[in-house]
């Protein structure tokens, strides 16, 4: 038993050993002091700064303050601003007041020798900087060999788990009927010997069952190609393509705000008021327009009219884009910032009738993407989808104010020269960026 135990052990110890060194980011030629400043940056003050030299965020941009200021003078901020600025420090106010009395966190919690790795790091993020960037927008593909990596490795620690949970079940068995029991290494030994070919064929068989899980799992929450019925057979090919109307007509606030809406019975009317019958489905289905708002095309003579008193019933049309609760997605700023346009993510909608989530092979041969590099590696409205294209899709600097310094900042830095910016390099990858 005390064998079991402690192969159990050694074995868990190696696959986190190993699972760590698959996950590190390479720093080795950095100091060690400068990588543990990183590492505590990036849990203490990601959150409202950026990687030094990548512009003002919810606080300043810390790149050069370490020669702006002396160590004792950031070690009393960082430790404690409110206590220091009450000390009457002219320099503390003063920034304080520049960001209009936004307050900074405490953090009493960081040690001394802390404090030093930090301070090291703002005086030389360069040495991580580099690498980051690195990581950021090479990390695709290494990132799919080490996910295979650690996928082996979960298998082989179930199957040892189960089989550690079945040698045990036995032996509890041997142990009331007074037998000898045997250790882990012992019972696979002995069934190895013995039933070399079921031994091998049950273990191909329990890892394509696995996978056959896996995959499944996986699946969940990819809806690629879903395409729900809907109240009213709506065609985006006859409004968008045919009669080539503008998205943004119907969905008026996909440029500024959060959600692209859902339009209004009253935005149909616009049109439908003098359309009374449909290319494709004649009167049937715009009459559901008028029996939502209350409109009698016979009315006056012919020209129709509301009907007075009508008991009005929304259109219970049904989601076709979701995202999970816990993810952030800003519309205005993907449409307007980044410029994409609604093909890039939506597929060729003038081409369809009512709304479906595009697959990422349709999204693959849309022009714009093509033209800009972007190419989808993962399911539609996923996380990895997202970051396919953050990491490929070059940032417009040009009369792009909404990040004018951070623009400015990145233009004039030796470091971006001649480089493809994307969002990966700004921020784009942050978790707090997309999730709550």
């Amino acid at each position: 038993m005390h064998l079991r135990r402690r192969f159990i052990l050694r074995v868990l110890f190696s696959f986190i050993f190993f699972c760590s060194s698959l996950i590190a980011v390479s720093q080795d030629n950095a100091p060690e002091e400068v990588v543990r400043g990183y590492q505590l940056f990036e849990s203490k003050c990601l959150q409202c700064h950026t990687i030094p030299g990548g512009g003002n965020s919810t606080g300043p941009d810390l790149l050069g303050v370490t020669e702006k200021r002396s160590v004792e003078w950031l070690k009393s901020w960082i430790w404690d601003n409110k206590a220091f600025r009450e000390t009457g420090d002219k320099d503390a106010i003063a920034i304080f007041k520049e960001w209009n009395g936004a307050a900074m966190n405490t953090f009493p919690e960081i040690t001394e020798p802390q404090m030093e790795n930090l301070l090291a790091y703002l005086a030389q993020p360069e040495l991580i900087q580099q690498e980051s960037t690195a990581v950021a927008v090479e990390l695709s593909e290494e990132e799919e060999e080490g996910f295979s990596y650690i996928n082996l490795l979960i298998i082989f620690i179930i199957f040892l788990v189960i089989v550690s949970l079945l040698i045990s079940l036995k032996n509890s068995l041997k142990e009331s009927l007074s037998e000898k029991t045997e250790s882990m290494f012992q019972t696979v030994f002995n069934f190895v010997r013995v039933n070399r070919n079921m031994f091998v064929i049950g273990f191909i068989g329990f890892i394509l069952m696995l996978r056959v899980v896996f995959n499944t799992l996986m699946g969940i929450g990819v809806y690629e190609g879903y395409q729900p019925d809907q109240p009213i057979e709506f065609s985006h090919k006859v409004h968008a393509g045919d009669h080539g109307i503008d998205c943004n007509y119907c969905h008026t606030s996909a440029r500024n705000s959060k959600t692209a809406s859902v339009p209004s019975v009253n935005l149909c009317m616009n049109c439908h008021v003098e359309i009374r019958e449909g290319t494709n489905t004649g009167t049937k289905e715009i009459q559901k327009i008028y029996d939502a708002i209350g409109w009698d095309p016979d009315l006056d003579k012919g020209k129709g009219g509301y009907i007075e008193n009508y008991d009005q019933k929304p259109i219970e049309w049904i989601r076709v884009h979701q995202l999970p609760d816990l993810t952030y997605f800003n519309h205005s700023q993907h449409v307007n910032v980044a410029g994409l346009e609604c093909q890039q993510c939506h597929g060729a909608v003038e081409d369809k009738t009512v709304g479906q989530i595009a697959y990422s092979e349709e999204l693959n041969e849309i022009q714009q993407n093509i033209d800009q590099g972007i190419e989808f590696n993962h399911p539609t409205l996923t996380m990895g989808w997202c970051i396919d294209c953050h990491r490929q899709k070059e940032i417009d600097m040009e009369g792009n104010d909404y990040y004018a310094d951070m623009h400015k900042k990145i233009k004039s830095d030796p470091r971006y020269k001649d480089k493809k910016i994307t969002p990966a390099m700004i921020g784009g990858m942050e978790c707090g960026k997309c999730h709550y």
